[in-house]
């Protein structure tokens, strides 16, 4: 329960930033507001990464990643999990994303009909109906409980994500943002 709290508090946090001075942000506003930063650095990670190198990962290790297999199962587990939440079945069920897909086309291809179907559900999303249960599983959890959930993995996964570009010299999306002047302001 401390996790998911932490978790949730995060979130928000990381949406603070993302919103202008002075404006409420509610329930829904903050998990709207998370997601659609979430989704432009993920978006832009996976872009950033040279075709090459899709196929990268830090170690030798055969239970790390590759920078391929990270963006596929992003785009596996937001399908399974708005889907879900949509009353859909899982466009990509029963597909091995991770194994399956091999080039940057493909995976950025899959990772963006992930979003288009996590739009909606986002989008969708209001203070009242964030409250209201939906079954995962065997268990029933709020709808925001859910999209938190969500949000904490694909922040995760972008961190992730962020070390593999940074091996490659990369700058992460996110800190190319905070290093750029702002618009109109003086050099």
């Amino acid at each position: 329960m401390r996790l998911a709290l932490c978790l949730i508090l995060a979130c928000v946090a990381a949406t603070a930033h993302a919103q202008p001075p002075g404006r409420k942000a509610g329930l829904a506003l903050a998990l709207q507001l998370s997601y659609g930063g979430l989704k432009a650095d993920l978006l832009a990670e996976a872009e950033a990464m040279p075709d090459t190198d899709y196929t990268f990962k830090p170690g030798p290790m055969a239970e790390v990643r590759t920078f391929g297999q990270v963006i596929g199962h992003i785009a596996s587990s937001q399908s399974d999990m708005c889907a879900a939440l949509k009353g859909i079945p899982n466009p990509m069920a029963g597909r091995q994303l991770e194994q399956e897909l091999k080039t940057k086309t493909e995976l950025v291809k899959a990772l963006a009909e992930s979003f288009a179907l996590c739009d909606d559900v986002f989008a969708s999303t209001t203070d009242e109906n964030a409250l209201e249960f939906v079954r995962r599983g065997p268990n029933e959890l709020t709808r925001a409980s859910v999209l938190y959930g969500l949000l904490a993995h694909n922040a995760e996964m972008y961190g992730i994500g962020t070390v593999y570009l940074r091996l490659k010299g990369i700058v992460p999306p996110s800190t190319e943002k905070q290093t750029r002047p702002a618009r109109g302001a003086r050099k």
